[in-house]
């Protein structure tokens, strides 16, 4: 994904960042949603999701809530239209987003012989502007499915990212000899990413735009 750099060699070691959180200040699929909403209707679709709110009560199945959202916003929209919103929402945000002291990290790491790589819950659609922005090497995100006119059904293409899935994605990427450097996280979802780090990093950037 990014610009081939001196350290790029397939047997690098990995450097994995959480995204929501860790590398921002709050949650990026939100606030995309609601960026991309008029007032309105994003009440509105508050009122649709409550079922689904109050079913989370007693499930805590983030992916189910996340997908239950998606379909509310974003059934119908095709491919293109939303590639096209998460460049502008990039643009627009990422520097009101993106924790300075998490940039700081980042690119001292991108100074190593390593593989930058961001795990996310988020949908990889929405979050692959900012990666490319800060010249991610890969981006493992919750991949959103499509129907056969390439628009957004509201259900997602694989598992949703998050805790063990964060593993699997990683071994998937990067195979059955994945060294992971060093991983950085902020909440129970990345527990299993932490615990195959040799040097795992858990809440350490609070820094604010």
């Amino acid at each position: 994904m990014a610009q081939e750099r001196e350290a790029d060699t397939p047997d690098a070691p990995v450097v994995a960042f959480d995204f929501d959180g860790t590398l921002t200040v709050k949650d990026s699929y939100t606030a995309f949603l609601k960026w991309r909403t008029p007032r309105g209707r994003w009440l509105l679709g508050g009122v649709r999701l409550a079922p689904a709110a109050l079913a989370y009560l007693f499930h805590r199945d983030r992916g189910r809530i996340k997908a239950a959202a998606t379909k509310v916003y974003l059934a119908g929209v095709g491919r293109d239209r939303l590639e096209a919103d998460a460049r502008t929402f990039a643009e627009q945000h990422s520097r009101s987003l993106l924790r300075p002291d998490a940039v700081i990290a980042w690119k001292r790491w991108r100074k190593e012989r390593v593989r930058l790589v961001i795990v996310t819950a988020s949908p990889d659609l929405v979050v692959a502007p900012f990666a490319r922005g800060l010249g991610a090497d890969d981006l493992l995100g919750t991949p959103l499915a499509f129907d056969e006119r390439d628009r957004v059904t509201g259900a997602f293409a694989a598992p949703n990212c998050r805790g063990p899935e964060k593993v699997v994605r990683l071994r998937a990427a990067f195979g059955p000899d994945l060294r992971v450097r060093a991983a950085y996280g902020d909440t129970g979802g990345d527990t299993e990413m932490l615990g195959i780090a040799e040097e795992p990093y858990f809440r350490v950037f609070s820094g604010k735009p």
